[in-house]
């Protein structure tokens, strides 16, 4: 197993790019599943999760090739319709090819998801809107299995506005008979990016980014080629290391849009940030920030994704914060990593009391998750001494070389 050691205190200094949208491209490659053509997806990040999706494609049949950051999916050749465990245990995405299976091929089978556990994400809603839809359901043994001759469309009120089930229904709908309303839909740019994609297709498809998404069924989709999104992700984490570094580093290849709520809480940190009109922020930190108060929210909110980034921040504040989690329930495994570097935190619930520091140190840990991972990165190249850090396949799921482009902005970061 590989481990990041990372000896902390330099300052940043430099330009690093956002590569294309991890959550994106998870949802972008089940709807090459939906085509009768050729999809070619560029800007795709090099990702284990990225690499797992495309070996579950490969497996239902599709022929798949990356070549640099460009995939093609030619998914007409589809002679399988079942994902098994050991590759849907690998990726929680894998449940996202449900929907288009069912649609397309009438039937589909699908292992229950893997992936970082921070939480109960149960499929509830994806299974309640797919049969709203007329597919037929059974869970056994494991696995999900759907079919239907012919999905309808309907009117589909989500309880949560989960972003997977939001995707799963929109990709199952648009090849149903008639028109389906999801409520409640989760708003986040991801789900724009399905619809945009989707539609270059020959999809029908109206209402993405707000609750109301309404879709026109037709009667099959052609193939597209498209350039995913920044990750906004990716781009908070980077914000969040220069500013706990105390550093000068411009973020490359970011929609300011999709980053407002994180730019918002930074600025309210005493972060001093510039916007330029060619997508990019520069950070220039000099000062210890000041303690303030988070809650994660769905989007347009302040994204869970980067609650564990941001407790890092947090610690090397002055004053008292709390982080309020009100996305996952199990996304605070990062605390106790955190302590061992001199954090002083307290949960309390689904809240985190954070008292800021005077400095981190190193200190062995452990990456619990991938954002949790991302969170002791930071924590590392801010802390004085050492630290190591096991657990960088969970790293790997979301952030593309994440040493070699942390080294080429002054980071003392290296894979062993």
């Amino acid at each position: 197993m590989s481990r990041y050691v990372i000896r902390g205190g330099n300052r940043l200094e430099g330009t690093i790019r956002v590569n294309g949208s991890k959550n994106a491209v998870l949802a972008l490659l089940p709807a090459c599943l939906l085509s009768e053509g050729t999809c070619v997806l560029h800007d795709v990040p090099k990702l284990s999760d990225v690499y797992w999706m495309l070996q579950v494609l490969k497996h239902l049949g599709a022929d798949v090739d990356m070549r640099g950051s460009v995939v093609t999916v030619e998914g007409k050749g589809i002679t399988q319709n079942e994902v098994p465990n050991s590759l849907a245990c690998r990726i929680r995405a894998s449940n996202l090819v449900l929907g288009p299976m069912i649609a397309r091929c009438g039937w589909g089978k699908v292992a229950y998801p893997g992936g970082c556990s921070i939480g109960s994400r149960p499929m509830d809603e994806h299974l309640r809107g797919l049969k709203q839809l007329g597919a037929s359901l059974t869970e056994k043994h494991g696995f999900i299995e759907g079919s239907a001759k012919q999905l309808t469309g309907n009117e589909i009120y989500l309880d949560f506005p989960s972003v997977g089930a939001t995707e799963n229904l929109m990709m199952a709908a648009v090849l149903a008979q008639g028109n389906t309303l999801i409520h409640n839909a989760a708003r986040e740019p991801e789900v724009v990016e399905l619809q945009n994609f989707l539609c270059a297709m020959g999809a029908k498809i109206k209402g993405a980014g707000t609750s109301g998404i309404a879709v026109e069924g037709v009667r099959s989709l052609g193939g597209a080629e498209h350039r995913v999104i920044p990750d906004r992700i990716e781009a908070g984490t980077f914000l969040t290391i220069a500013a706990a570094t105390r550093s000068d580093v411009v973020v490359s290849n970011v929609i300011l849009e999709h980053v407002e709520a994180v730019v918002a809480k930074l600025r309210e940190f005493g972060t001093k940030l510039n916007i330029y009109e060619n997508n990019e922020i520069r950070v220039r930190q000099t000062k210890r920030l000041r303690g303030v108060d988070c809650k994660t929210m769905p989007y347009p909110g302040f994204p869970t994704d980067m609650q564990a980034p941001f407790m890092t921040l947090m610690s090397l504040a002055d004053g008292v914060g709390v982080m309020s989690e009100t996305v996952f329930e199990n996304r605070f495994k990062h605390v106790d990593e955190l302590a061992r570097m001199g954090a002083n935190i307290r949960v309390e619930g689904r809240a985190a009391v954070v008292k800021g520091v005077k400095s981190l140190s190193g200190a062995c840990v452990m990456a619990s998750d991938l954002r949790a991972g991302a969170a002791l990165v930071a924590a590392g190249l801010a802390a004085e001494g050492i630290t190591e850090i096991d657990g960088v396949h969970y790293i790997d799921r979301g952030y593309e070389a994440l040493d070699h482009r942390l080294r080429e902005i002054g980071g003392d970061i290296v894979r062993i």
